[in-house]
């Protein structure tokens, strides 16, 4: 049975226009194919705990957790999100940006997820990544305009952080549904939201 994992990122609740549009990926993909399984994570209603020094020592450097009790709590729920992103065909990213990058709560999560001999090697020829059939699908809200050519193209660091990311741990073409320029106007964000749910009701089964 093919997996799904549908993340969300904004704080803004039901106010949010990369929830909507993340919904309505996920709601494309279930009708295209009934049978996929979903698990939804609300990174902004649960934070993920930011890493620590603790954790990436016994993570990335081999040390021992010791007796360390919440130490310990915190490796098996990071453990817990990497075998969720791990077990899923498809992640579908709900993503906000704030102050011209991913929310905290959308790191917290990325640092879970980057972990060497899981995701990620590295080689004589530099690191590998290890998740290339992976399928991902970002769908990204922006206030004003970032995009190639803007003005502000410059201060974009969201879908560009994103991509190298992602292009880390192997998945080199993820899936961009963008609405820009949301708060620029009500009549702009309506526009903005139409165009991408169009391009949403274009996507189809990996």
């Amino acid at each position: 049975m093919p997996s799904l994992l549908h993340l969300d990122s904004s704080i803004l609740g039901e106010n949010s226009v990369s929830r909507a549009l993340s919904a309505a990926v996920v709601a494309r993909l279930q009708s295209l194919d009934p049978m996929i399984e979903v698990v939804y994570r609300d990174l902004a209603a649960q934070p993920i705990p930011h890493l620590s020094g603790k954790y990436v020592g016994v993570v990335r450097a081999g040390l021992e957790a010791g007796q360390d009790a919440a130490l310990k709590a915190d490796l098996a729920f990071g453990a817990n999100i990497l075998d969720e992103f791990l077990a899923a065909d498809t992640v579908v990213l709900g993503v906000a940006q704030y102050n011209f990058s991913v929310p905290s709560q959308l790191k917290a999560w990325i640092d879970r997820i980057a972990v060497p001999g899981k995701t990620f090697r590295y080689t004589e020829k530099g690191p590998e990544g290890l998740l290339g059939s992976k399928r991902v699908i970002i769908a990204l809200a922006r206030g004003g305009f970032y995009g190639p050519g803007s003005r502000a193209e410059s201060f974009e660091h969201t879908l560009s952080y994103l991509k190298s990311v992602f292009a880390f741990v192997g998945i080199v073409d993820p899936e961009v549904i963008t609405a820009d320029g949301v708060n620029i106007s009500a009549q702009q964000r309506e526009v903005s939201l139409k165009a991408a749910q169009a391009e949403i009701s274009t996507l189809a089964i990996a």
